[in-house]
């Protein structure tokens, strides 16, 4: 996409998002693949924010705990969004719906990419949930989004071109969204 990496004065801080902590997950990888790839792209800095380096309590607490409130710091510092997520039956997991709601404003005017995994569907119902989810925190979801399925491998040319115009476009939406919200507040 040209003029899609035009030089902005302090790259754009991306957080790559694992929305799966179930043990044995394939999502560590397929994030790895994900956070790589970002990472050659001039114009970003990419964090790779991993839900299960995070102890969440098990019920929604009435007072924010210190792991919630370090979740949404990280959510604060990042100005656009990359997540990973697979699809357990038709949907997203818990431990992501769970995390995701622990933020709320640190999601506003940010731009939201998914990607997606798992046999068969890729982990597109999975996405289709979360940019629901992400539209009603008032974030931008970018159109374009990987999809991979676990039949097949990681990572081939199809992958990377989707993964590409993902890039693209989220850092697009990440600058425009950044000059923006310096012109003027966001409004909430």
């Amino acid at each position: 996409m040209a003029g899609a990496t035009e030089e902005a004065a302090e790259p754009l801080r991306l957080a790559v998002l694992l929305g799966s902590t179930r043990e044995g997950r394939v999502g560590g990888d397929v994030g790895e693949w994900f956070r790589a790839r970002a990472a050659e792209r001039d114009g970003l800095r990419v964090e790779m924010v991993d839900l299960v380096d995070y102890a969440f309590p098990a019920r929604f607490p009435e007072e924010p705990t210190e792991e919630m409130d370090r979740f949404a710091a990280a959510v604060d510092r990042a100005e656009g969004f990359v997540v990973v997520t697979p699809e357990y039956n038709g949907g997203y997991p818990a431990s992501l719906k769970q995390a995701v709601d622990y933020a709320y404003d640190e999601w506003h005017a940010k731009p939201v990419g998914l990607v997606s995994y798992g046999h068969g569907g890729c982990g597109r119902l999975a996405a289709a949930g979360l940019r629901l989810v992400f539209n009603e925190l008032r974030s931008v979801t970018v159109r374009n989004a990987v999809s991979v399925d676990l039949d097949g491998p990681l990572g081939g040319p199809e992958q990377e071109c989707a993964a590409d115009r993902l890039l693209d476009e989220l850092l697009w939406w990440g600058l425009a969204l950044r000059e923006a919200k310096a012109r003027r507040p966001y409004v909430s």
